[in-house]
């Protein structure tokens, strides 16, 4: 199943139906979730990275129960805004994820969420080990805030 852009997902979504945000990482992934209106996203948790199958079984299993209808992944374009191995590797993770859920999918420029979130929580005054418990969640969440955004229509 190929990647479409994030207009067409919203688009091609059934009514009331949510979107799962991943941000895959080396060893975790985030997952958030959207509302049913798509206009809010929040952080649902984190997988540890494994095999293909399992991970996408788990998120299918999150689509199921939440009733999410698509997935927006996170893509690591480089500073430069080109297309590096990481952000291939994450292209090629995602698509395999959503071909394996039968979930349609788009992918997300997600530079610097990681670090934009870390940022966040420092500011907060969370400790290291708070830190590391959310970061992936929330950074997934502030991924799929991005996409929201950007693809919502006019107020």
């Amino acid at each position: 199943m190929p990647a479409i852009n994030m207009r067409d997902l919203r688009a091609a979504l059934p009514r009331h139906a949510r979107l799962i945000g991943l941000d895959p990482g080396a060893r975790i992934i985030g997952v958030a979730l959207s509302d049913v209106s798509l206009m809010l996203a929040s952080p649902y948790g984190a997988i540890p990275r494994g095999k293909l199958a399992a991970n996408a079984a788990e998120i299918a299993r999150i689509a199921k129960k939440e009733g999410a209808g698509g997935l927006v992944a996170g893509l690591p374009i480089s500073m430069d805004g080109s297309f590096g191995p990481a952000a291939q590797a994450a292209k090629d993770w995602a698509l395999a994820v959503s071909q394996a859920t039968g979930l349609p999918l788009a992918l997300w420029d997600e530079r610097l969420s990681s670090a934009a979130v870390n940022r966040m929580m420092i500011a907060a005054d969370l400790s290291r080990a708070k830190r590391a418990k959310a970061v992936d969640a929330a950074a997934a969440a502030y991924m799929l805030q991005a996409a929201l955004d950007a693809s919502a229509g006019p107020a």
